[in-house]
């Protein structure tokens, strides 16, 4: 066999968004780029290198939002197009919503059953998100158990990776921990045979001791993607929850006005003052999106105070709006044929859920359900 031959059969992707809204510039340059670059990505023989699944979660949306429902629908509607306008393109990848494939919840209970109550609590982000927001009552199983919730969403799929940047890379251990625990209960050919007085504990840790472990719910690895640096217009990371960010679907005079308004090298108190790009938030947006001339030009008349801040951002919104026109372009092509959404979704469904079952087989007759 060549190896062109060899490197032809695609190997299985899985990612999904929630939907908290229109998606913006750190949506786009952190996840969805990457996507539509990963879907797109072929093999010498010209045959897909990745079989793409991306999907809008929303059953993840009421983990901190269940007292509010009432924009989920349309959140929901917003992601889709952003998705679409984005590149993700229907023939290329399984584009779906979350709650249209009940194996989603079917594989959560199962892995829920088999999950140590320990591993869920020390997830980092499980304090820090009730840190952060204090104004939810955010003590409920629901949000204790996201973590099952989101491996059920890659293991039902039997994903080989999930693409994530690099501060996203652990949030993927926990379901390789999972899927390690439910294979070295149900994977064995001892597994089911170890009905005797011994605990529970002891079994497992018989378990993993052996070598002869059928991989139902193969380990997830980490596909790491490109992550820019990217703050939003006061700073900060670009995140809704700051209220900083540039929407995929801003029209021009917007995207300018709020470029108009972010914060710069803080030594520039006057146009006269000159200052270092190294340090300005607008300078790490010409790094993502200004050609190297531009950003050669930009950084030199910021050190010499040859120009001024109003004209580094303004030559920052010129590339900005050049990299959304498409963008947005697409956006309206499919905002005007609601029908042809409704039809890439329902397919979507179709195929995650015909995928979906083959995992659900496996498992099922693994744990002794029929």
């Amino acid at each position: 066999m060549s190896e062109e031959t060899k490197n032809a059969a695609p190997r299985r992707v899985l990612s999904g968004m929630r939907p908290t809204g229109r998606l913006h510039l750190g949506n786009y340059m952190g996840a969805l780029k990457n996507w539509v670059a990963l879907q797109n990505e072929t093999n010498p023989d010209g045959s897909a290198k990745y079989e793409c699944y991306f999907f809008i979660a929303d059953y993840h949306a009421l983990t901190t939002d269940y007292a509010d429902t009432s924009e989920i629908r349309k959140n929901v509607r917003d992601v889709i197009l952003d998705f679409l306008a984005g590149g993700l393109d229907p023939k290329l990848s399984t584009i779906f919503i979350q709650s249209h494939v009940p194996a989603h919840f079917a594989l959560h209970c199962l892995l829920e059953m088999i999950t140590p109550l320990g591993w869920l609590e020390r997830v980092p982000t499980y304090k820090d998100q009730q840190e952060q927001l204090r104004e939810k009552d955010l003590a409920t199983i629901g949000f204790l158990g996201y973590p099952v919730l989101q491996s059920a969403d890659i293991l039902i799929y039997q994903a080989e990776f999930v693409p994530v940047g690099q501060d996203q890379a652990a949030h993927v251990e926990i379901t390789r921990e999972i899927a390690r625990r439910f294979n070295h209960l149900y994977g064995s050919k001892h597994g089911t045979a170890a009905a005797d007085a011994k605990s529970d504990k002891e079994r497992l840790a018989e378990l993993e001791q052996q070598a002869d472990v059928r991989e139902i719910l193969p380990e997830p690895k980490v596909l790491l993607t490109p992550s820019p640096k990217l703050p939003g217009t006061d700073g900060r990371k670009m995140s809704k929850s700051y209220g900083n960010t540039i929407l995929l679907s801003d029209p021009e005079p917007e995207i300018r006005a709020k470029l108009k308004t972010m914060v710069t090298d803080p030594a520039r108190v006057r146009r006269t003052d000159p200052g270092n790009p190294d340090v300005c938030p607008v300078f790490d947006l010409h790094k993502v999106f200004s050609t190297a001339e531009v950003q050669a030009q930009a950084a030199e008349g910021c050190r010499t105070a040859g120009i001024g801040c109003i004209q580094c951002k303004g030559w920052l919104a010129d590339a900005v709006v050049a990299e959304l026109k498409p963008i947005q372009e697409r956006r309206r092509y499919f905002e005007e044929r609601p029908d042809e959404v409704d039809a890439i979704l329902k397919d979507g469904a179709r195929r995650a859920n015909a995928r979906a079952a083959v995992t659900m087989a496996q498992v099922q007759a693994a744990v002794g359900l029929e």
